[in-house]
């Protein structure tokens, strides 16, 4: 996925009431970028670090600018904008980069589903079967580990997608966790049962009710303004 408009480069100032940083840019101007992603953004950010943003002259948006990609505390690369991964998600099932998913005749978005009035990022029909995939964005890397984690903060709507999933799965559907890895240097995913013990557990009963977990990795590379994902990864069960 190309960017639509140019990344700029710039140094973290400060994240502040959850959707908002400020971003020194090269000419020592400060703009201040809206942060699309509602978790903590654990071990991504740290004041000075390098980041990456978009700029968008419509008028009807506040903020003019968008915090896309930061370079985290271990050296690696994490898109920290959280509205990405679907997109990249498509782009990869349409290309058929994720193999397990392949085949499909259509594919369908924001499709309603269970009894908690969810909707499934997306619906993929294999003739007359459909398979429910929800997207998870991960950007929770460690020093002393390839392994990232999700969630990075308590998050009970995944805990509800979980649930969801698991009754699909018991009804004989064919239900996946594609977990989107939107972090560079990764081998492998697991819960964050630190975070979220409920997550982890939901995460557990879901694999033994049969929903499918899956984790893709992504190359970012800001200078050709792309991102993709490219690479399966492992899962690791609690």
């Amino acid at each position: 996925m190309k960017f639509a408009t140019e990344l700029e480069q710039g140094r973290l100032i400060k994240r502040y009431k959850r959707f908002f940083a400020d971003i020194s840019c090269a000419d020592g101007s400060v703009v201040t970028a809206h942060c699309p992603n509602t978790g903590s953004m654990k071990n991504c950010m740290t004041e000075g670090a390098q980041v990456w943003f978009t700029r968008n002259d419509d008028p009807k948006r506040k903020l003019k600018a968008t915090w896309e990609v930061v370079q985290t505390p271990h050296d690696r690369l994490a898109c920290v904008n959280t509205n990405r991964a679907n997109a990249l998600i498509e782009e990869a099932l349409q290309a058929g980069i994720i193999k397990e998913l392949a085949g499909f005749e259509r594919l369908r978005r924001e499709v309603s589903y269970g009894e908690e009035n969810s909707r499934a990022d997306f619906c993929l029909e294999f003739g007359a079967q459909q398979v429910f995939v929800e997207v998870k964005s991960v950007t929770l890397g460690f020093a002393d580990t390839s392994v990232a984690a999700f969630p990075d903060a308590v998050t009970t709507r995944g805990t509800k997608h979980l649930r969801e999933l698991t009754q699909l799965a018991l009804a004989g559907q064919r239900a996946v966790l594609l977990y989107c890895v939107n972090l560079t240097g990764i081998t492998a995913v697991r819960a964050a049962k630190e975070i979220d013990p409920d997550y982890a557990a939901a995460l557990v009963t879901a694999q033994r009710a049969g929903v499918e977990v899956l984790a893709y990795g992504v190359d970012i590379d800001p200078a050709k303004q792309c991102i993709r994902v490219q690479h399966p990864l492992d899962f690791c069960a609690n």
